[in-house]
């Protein structure tokens, strides 16, 4: 149910508790099948009677079809009902599991999980739902708790994916991810809002009108080339940690280097705790903090390789700093314009992600030819350059077409 706000603009049906703990719930075990088959490529390939290189490229079809899914699905979350939109996409995402787990060849196992990374962007979608129906006051404490979600999926894909493959077989592991997908669409129909909202613009035209946000809205470019860099930070300290562990002099195995994620659980409950401190005393303090916290991190990881306890130290308070900051970060992109904020996210987890992606392009090579330290010390210049923009860009309100109740709340 919507109603009137006092200064007379609609005021969307608010999520209860049990709504923001279900998007949390559904957000990561969506997220997650985008990663559960990486473990059992080697399995997978033999089964499907094809190369450990053609299979390897179908596993990373999801996070082509995330990435269509961003642009192109996220911005649905202002047009459809929350209720009818999620509830679909989780039951296409959970057919293209099942498609997936009969495949009899590696190209109808490619294109399963290129529909299934599409639909497993509904994880974006509901973080803006989060932010949507949620009162400014609580936003970045029920942002926090879906980004918690996200990121315990992304983390616990691969661990859990394994297992049940390793105990079951990988065809057995994707039914049952593609029943708990089920499920939790069955769980949307009766959770979410089900209201139409009225007043956005049609589909076509926000798309069309997307690009031009990043020149039109200078809070958004800021958010968004800013967490870009930090998110380029992120994914090459990450997969370049991935490549040094492994290479010469520590040679450590798959299984050890696979501990060292383990780190990452510390991010994971930054982020309700960085969304609540977001909401109290605003989004740029904590998004400071954040980027602060993980340049320092980063700089002790840069001779720590060889010393595990320091190096897992450091790994962990970089999570939590980087983490935290995207939370923030992301509060203030939804705060731009509350009543219809899926395109400003959208937008903003495009740019976000092309960061991530170039991060982990550039890991190999600064790895190989540069070493481990050079890794660290260009994901330290992206980190200050995130801050130093953060800093300096500080978006004006006259002029620039932007909502006033965008800086409510925003920090």
């Amino acid at each position: 149910m919507t109603s009137a706000n006092p200064h007379g603009a609609p005021r969307l049906e608010s999520l209860s508790g049990r709504g923001v703990f279900f998007l949390a719930v559904a957000a990561g075990v969506a997220t997650s099948t985008s990663y559960i088959v990486q473990p059992e490529l080697t399995r997978i390939a033999a089964d499907l009677g094809a190369s450990l290189a053609s299979t390897s490229t179908a596993a990373g079809l999801p996070v082509l079809g995330y990435m269509f899914g961003l642009a192109l699905l996220v911005p649905l979350v202002d047009l459809l009902p929350a209720r009818q939109l999620v509830s679909v996409q989780l039951a296409v995402l959970s057919l293209s599991l099942a498609l997936a787990a009969i495949a009899t060849n590696v190209y109808a196992f490619g294109a399963a999980l290129l529909c299934s990374g599409l639909c497993a962007s509904t994880g974006a979608q509901m973080s803006t739902l989060a932010g949507k129906h949620s009162p400014t006051e609580t936003r970045g404490r029920a942002l926090g708790s879906v980004t918690a979600g996200i990121s315990a999926g992304v983390l616990l894909g691969r661990a859990v994916g394994g297992g049940l493959a390793d105990g079951i077989g990988w065809r057995a592991m994707l039914v049952i991810v593609a029943g708990a997908c089920l499920v939790c669409a069955a769980g949307s129909r009766v959770i979410l809002p089900g209201a139409a909202q009225r007043g956005a613009q049609p589909y076509l035209a926000t798309l069309v009108a997307m690009p031009r946000l990043l020149r039109t809205s200078p809070e958004l470019s800021v958010a968004a080339v800013s967490g870009a860099l930090w998110f380029f930070a992120f994914s090459l300290i990450w997969m370049g940690l991935s490549l040094a562990l492994a290479m010469p002099p520590l040679n450590l195995s798959p299984t050890v280097i696979g501990l060292y994620s383990l780190a990452g659980v510390a991010g994971i409950v930054a982020t309700r705790v960085a969304g609540q401190l977001a909401d109290r005393f605003g989004s740029r303090l904590v998004v400071f903090a954040g980027l602060a916290l993980a340049l320092a991190c980063t700089l002790a990881m840069a001779p720590a390789l060889s010393f595990a306890p320091l190096m897992l130290l450091a790994l962990a308070l970089f999570d939590t700093g980087l983490f935290a900051a995207q939370v923030a970060n992301q509060r203030r992109v939804l705060n731009i314009d509350p009543l219809q904020p899926a395109r400003f996210n959208s937008v903003y987890m495009v740019v976000y992600f092309m960061g991530g992606s170039l991060g982990t392009a550039f890991a190999g090579p600064i790895v190989s030819y540069f070493g481990w330290p050079a890794a660290a010390v260009t994901a330290v210049f992206a980190l200050a350059a995130a801050g130093a923009l953060y800093l300096m860009r500080e978006p004006r309100r006259a002029g620039s077409g932007l909502s006033p109740r965008s800086e409510q709340g925003s920090g």
